[in-house]
């Protein structure tokens, strides 16, 4: 009996040992799953059952002492979170918890406190015991603890998503309970409360997402037409994933999967507000910038106003529909659009008014629309011209020649023109615009024929005058001397034979110098785009007759430029002196000025690191060209954001020689000046203060210029909650703590080559630097770019603290200043 008493006892004893290890590994790696008497507490995890996903406590930053339960990747290297539960109510200890509580809630509690600081507030019941399980999705779904249905579940994560989009969740309105599934962006990426961008489905008309910023709206998707989003024509059929959109009396929402398992995808709201599509790069551990939703400028929604439509192969981009004007001619000619346009003949509801076709169009904004999703295009046309309210109907379904309809009772706004993916719609006119549209059509036979006999006879005649004209023609017989010219006579820089245009020529190209072609007004004059009879755009830089100062700059433009040759130089077609003008004709660039891009936070995300890097050594290359392997040695003296024009590949090319200082190779490269020229923020202390310049001067502008394109910010309008100094102050700041990576753009974070960005901080202080002579000329600064030698430490660079130059014996007054969408700009300061 006692022999049996011992072996019991010792069987018990083992079984409780064994129960106690169960409990304990239990308690410690809780599996993929959390049972209702459990808690998971921070240190803890669970992962996914295939291992693709992880869950628990995480603090955004090594620096910071908030604690939050998030659900990122299990196996990337650097933690990238796709889910936080409680964003908006970090815990501040280690203390935390989650757990079910009443086998229907998930709650977050502070341990210390006792307090709960987040709950999933579910509101359905189980019958029996819950549980909480990490999809291998990604989703975490609280169900019975028998019962996987997913119709089971009483609360699920992807119905809560945050700043991220996975494959397999629903992106929009659930009909039956109101649910809205919306995308809202960090506040900052070290911060996951929630930011100011939200992107939502609006259901008032027919259904879109709109990305909102506080009240007001940025950018618009435009309506599903059956296999895209009309606003959206990148949004293709790929090999990553494919997309659906449902559109049921229960539910409207878009989602995709992944073609490939082995693939890893997601979108995501940036904390600037831009819609992004990565991939992970196993290779290179890391993400790879995919597509992003807003492609452009035009993307901003109704940036032209009622009836306009914005191309943004054109420039301006704005431009009023056929049979519109602008509204306020004159805003538009200053750029300003917000006024759109007008009709030129108004409706009345009379016989005759009709409808005309416009394509390759997104759909203009649809809230207040009506819409039929079994109709066909012609009762669409039907009941649209029954209804004297209706301005515009289209197919609500491109696919297999069009179904369904959409109706608009008002404006339309938010259009713009696609080259490819665009869509039809029919917009109500008069009866008299329609009558002169079909007249139109009807002499377009006859103009294929007689136009390109014209055209031809028309070509061969202006060839025959030009090349008579190239032959005489000499430089310093076209330019008139101005008597403030600084060069000396023309003859002593060497001959030379410019290409001359024809001002009929011009005309023709410019739509005789029509306002909706001009893309820029400066102290010279104003700026046109043109197309030439070859279809080759130019840019016109045409000079004001009463201005003084552009003279001098058309002079000592041509003088500078027509001798250069460089690939990251703009190129100078030729220029036109006839009937009193005074006119430059350069290549036109599609992609317009850096500054463009680069401080616009929608438009940032286009240049990614390996680009930026690109543009600092394409510009570093052409400021060593100017400065020692041209012709004439060439200062610059008015480098900036805004005089770096990029190329449809975004090559950049230096342009705006109108300030510039050209040397013979005996001279030597220094100066001084009693009238400073060029824009604060970019000027040398020497030569802002006292007039000296130099090639130094331009290394310093280029220094300034690299921490604007690794920053995206201006450096005098530069903002710091911690401090009152410009960018360079900033950057000197971060260098002295050791903090420089701190310094980029936050769109360039997941491109970025760290090492490649911190030696390319760490040239561009040394070209900031109070003396010139510390300052590397630019052959060293394009070995430093590109190699891998050593650099020295850096000194305290010079306006760091953008100290008042009123202050200081000399003092300056802005006169005039204009940016250009085409990059062509004029900045002249006055000095004593």
């Amino acid at each position: 009996m006692g022999k049996f008493f011992m072996e019991c006892s010792s069987s018990g004893y083992l079984f409780l040992l064994l129960a106690c290890a169960v409990l304990v590994c239990s308690e410690a790696s809780p599996s993929d799953s959390i049972m209702g008497d459990q808690s998971l507490k921070d240190g803890q995890t669970i992962v996914s059952s295939r291992g693709t996903f992880e869950l628990g406590f995480f603090s955004p930053s090594k620096s910071s002492l908030r604690r939050y339960v998030g659900i990122w990747y299990k196996n990337i290297p650097n933690i990238t979170v796709v889910w936080v539960a409680n964003r908006d109510f970090p815990l501040y200890n280690t203390t935390g918890s989650l757990k079910i509580v009443d086998q229907r809630t998930l709650v977050i509690v502070d341990s210390d406190s006792n307090q709960t600081v987040w709950s999933s507030n579910s509101t359905g019941t189980i019958a029996g015991n819950a549980v909480a399980q990490l999809l291998d999705s990604g989703n975490l779904v609280l169900r019975p603890e028998n019962d996987t249905d997913p119709m089971s579940y009483i609360w699920q994560s992807f119905d809560y998503p945050g700043d991220t989009l996975l494959p397999g969740m629903k992106y929009g309105i659930d009909l039956v309970t109101g649910l809205n599934r919306e995308l809202t962006s960090w506040r900052s990426p070290e911060d996951p409360s929630r930011g100011e961008y939200s992107n939502r489905m609006d259901r008032r008309g027919v259904p879109e997402f709109y990305l909102w910023k506080g009240s007001n709206i940025q950018f618009r998707s435009g309506p599903w037409n059956g296999m895209r989003f009309s606003g959206m024509p990148n949004l293709k059929p790929n090999p990553i994933y494919n997309f659906r959109f449902v559109f049921s009396d229960k539910e409207v929402y878009y989602t995709f999967n992944l073609t490939d398992s082995s693939v890893i995808s997601r979108m995501v709201m940036s904390s600037d507000g831009v819609l992004q599509r990565f991939i992970y790069i196993s290779r290179t551990k890391g993400w790879n910038l995919y597509l992003t939703a807003q492609m452009d400028n035009c993307e901003r929604y109704n940036l032209c106003g009622a009836y306009g439509s914005c191309d943004i192969n054109n420039s301006p981009a704005c431009g009023c529909l056929k049979a519109f004007e602008p509204r306020f001619p004159d805003y538009w000619a200053t750029s300003d659009w917000s006024g759109g346009c007008v009709r030129k003949k108004i409706l009345n509801c009379t016989e005759g008014e009709g409808f005309l076709k416009y394509s390759g169009m997104k759909l203009p904004d649809t809230r207040g629309s009506w819409y039929n999703q079994t109709m066909s295009l012609e009762e669409c046309s039907r009941v649209c011209r029954d209804n004297c309210s209706c301005t515009a109907y289209a197919s609500m379904d491109i696919r297999d020649g069009g179904s369904g309809c959409i109706l608009w009772f008002g404006d339309l706004i938010d259009l713009r023109n696609y080259n490819e993916n665009g869509q039809d719609i029919y917009i109500r006119l008069a009866a008299s615009e329609i009558e002169s549209s079909k007249s139109s059509k009807g002499k377009t036979r006859t103009k294929l024929i007689v136009i390109p006999v014209v055209a031809a006879a028309s070509g061969f005649l202006l060839f025959v005058v030009l090349k008579c004209r190239r032959k005489r023609s000499k430089i310093e017989a076209i330019i008139p001397q101005s008597p403030e010219q600084d060069n000396s006579d023309v003859s002593e820089k060497g001959e030379l034979e410019l290409p001359l245009f024809d001002f009929a020529t011009i005309i023709m190209a410019t739509g005789n110098f029509s306002p909706g072609n001009k893309i820029g007004q400066g102290g010279f004059g104003s700026v046109y785009k043109g197309t030439l009879s070859d279809g080759q755009a130019i840019a016109v830089k045409r000079l004001s007759k009463r201005s003084r100062q552009g003279l001098d700059e058309f002079r000592n433009e041509v003088l500078c430029i027509s001798m250069l040759q460089h690939r990251n130089l703009v190129k100078l077609l030729g220029c036109c002196i006839q009937e009193g003008e005074r006119m430059l004709i350069y290549e036109f660039m599609p992609n317009k000025s850096l500054d463009f891009i680069i401080f616009d936070q929608r438009l940032a995300a286009i240049l990614d690191w390996s680009k930026r890097f690109q543009i600092i050594n394409g510009i570093a290359r052409g400021l060593l060209y100017l400065h020692q392997d041209s012709t004439l040695r060439i200062i610059h003296r008015d480098l900036k954001a805004s005089n770096i024009l990029l190329d449809q590949d975004m090559n950049p090319k230096i342009s705006d020689f109108g300030m510039a200082r050209s040397f013979t190779g005996e001279e030597s490269t220094e100066g001084k000046t009693n009238r400073v020229v060029g824009t604060y923020g970019y000027m040398s202390p020497e030569y802002a203060i006292d007039g000296q310049f130099s090639v130094k001067s331009d290394v310093f502008s280029f220094g300034v210029l690299v921490l604007e394109i690794v920053s995206g910010k201006k450096n005098r309008r530069f903002r710091h909650p911690d401090h009152k100094l410009n960018l360079l102050g900033h950057a000197w700041w971060l260098y002295k703590e050791m903090k420089l990576q701190e310094l980029m753009d936050e769109s360039i974070r997941e491109s970025c080559n760290r090492v490649e960005l911190l030696r390319t901080v760490l040239v561009a202080l040394l070209c900031v630097q109070q003396s010139p002579e510390d300052r590397p000329n630019m052959s060293k600064v394009v070995l430093m770019l590109s190699s891998d030698i050593s650099l020295p430490q850096p000194k305290e660079p010079g306006f760091f603290n953008e100290r008042d130059l009123s202050d200081t014996e000399y003092s300056t007054t802005k006169k005039e200043i204009s940016t250009t969408h085409n990059g062509m700009t004029m900045t002249v300061l006055d000095g004593r």
